[in-house]
């Protein structure tokens, strides 16, 4: 791909750029946590499509919410790993720091999931934050241990044409060939979830919402969520050399068209799905996100729309960028709380969630509107808290 090509010109020993905090890649993670809380926020059923995850195979701009989270993680390593370097840190205390912050991050993910209670026989061990530790852990060992681009290229395709191979020709245990004898990427019978069946049972996060046995988080599936996480890395590799910035732009650009183009090819071979995060879904998933990221580079450090007046337009953002974690913590925590604490209204008991809520969204004729309101307060209730960690210039770090 021409990014890759551009960025390879560079080894085995690339120029780059003084370190500097990217304001548009904290525009990136801050957009993307913001609907991040939104879609899992969404109101529930009377919800627009566009909201919610698809069924199975398929797309919606819901699914890409998670992807470019991971997309955004593997490009902030190469500037936050670079600019610890260059503050005199050691390689190896920048790889305890990463397994420490593995570690905290699984356990964060252990408590969101177990919220309020959850007896440990059924509690879920995979999750969002627990997918995050993992390709953090590996990008950023790799990258620490090894800096060339030809070698995350490498793994990069190693892992997407691996990954295809085993949900393809590798026979389910007890159900066959894939496309042969069961259906190929069947819900059930395909080896990601057999896998996880096998490893976590009775901790699945389907166990509860359907008569299905399968997680969306599993083991195999972090194999090409790190190849994800990897492509961020390559975009932020990019954005470290010292090309002019019209020309970082146009390598973003280029990156994402050929990533589209190559994803939505596989896809007729390889459908697009979210739940076992297919190859075909790593690329098209990634063109979207370098989308993203390039009309942000555009934006904010080509046209320079972040000075002045114009900054108001990525405030929102670089508040939600600015502790991501924590806003995510919040929007996953706060409604379960609400709608724990009963209150009695008119001889009735009510959560308080629904007691807050129904003076203002019940009145809302259209189900869509409805959902979509709902999702947008708590999008904003969640901004307070990181708000104020932003007004007194504080960044939680786990």
């Amino acid at each position: 791909m021409q990014l890759e090509n551009q960025i390879a010109m560079t080894n085995p020993a690339p120029a780059q750029a003084p370190v500097q905090r990217l304001i548009s890649l904290d525009v990136l993670r801050g957009i993307t946590i913001a609907f991040m809380i939104m879609v899992n926020n969404n109101g529930g059923r009377g919800s627009w499509g566009f909201m919610n995850h698809a069924n199975w195979n398929g797309l919606t701009p819901t699914d890409l919410v998670f992807p470019t989270f991971l997309f955004a993680v593997g490009a902030s390593i190469v500037f936050a790993f670079d600019a610890r370097l260059a503050r005199g840190a050691t390689p190896g205390q920048l790889a305890g720091h990463t397994l420490q912050r593995t570690v905290i991050l699984v356990l964060l993910g252990i408590v969101v999931n177990g919220f309020p209670f959850s007896a440990l026989d059924h509690l879920r061990f995979y999750g969002v934050l627990q997918r995050i530790a993992i390709c953090y852990l590996v990008v950023g060992l790799f990258y620490l241990w090894d800096k060339r681009v030809s070698t995350k290229i490498a793994v990069i395709v190693a892992a997407l044409i691996g990954y295809w191979i085993l949900l393809r020709w590798v026979p389910v245990p007890g159900a066959g060939m894939p496309g042969r004898d069961v259906p190929f990427l069947d819900p059930d019978l395909n080896l990601v979830a057999w896998l996880d069946r096998h490893l976590m049972p009775g901790h699945l996060y389907e166990n509860w919402t359907t008569h299905n046995l399968r997680d969306p988080e599993g083991l195999l599936s972090d194999l090409p969520a790190v190849a994800t996480a990897l492509i961020g890395l390559l975009a932020g590799m990019w954005l470290r050399t010292n090309k002019a910035v019209a020309t970082k732009s146009k390598g973003l650009a280029i990156a994402c068209v050929e990533l589209l183009a190559t994803g939505y090819v596989w896809s007729i071979w390889f459908p697009l799905n979210k739940k076992l995060w297919t190859s075909s879904y790593v690329l098209v998933a990634a063109g979207w996100s370098m989308a993203l990221l390039t009309l942000a580079y555009w934006a904010v450090e080509q046209k320079g729309w972040f000075k002045g007046r114009s900054k108001a337009w990525i405030w929102p953002w670089l508040v939600f960028g600015s502790n991501a974690i924590v806003a995510y913590m919040v929007s996953e925590l706060l409604p379960t709380v609400l709608d724990l604490i009963t209150i009695h209204v008119d001889g009735r008991s009510r959560s308080l969630l629904a007691f807050l809520s129904a003076p203002i969204f019940t009145h809302i004729s259209n189900p869509g509107w409805a959902a979509f309101a709902f999702s947008v307060s708590i999008t904003v209730v969640c901004f307070i808290p990181v708000w104020l960690l932003y007004r007194n210039r504080i960044i939680v770090k786990v």
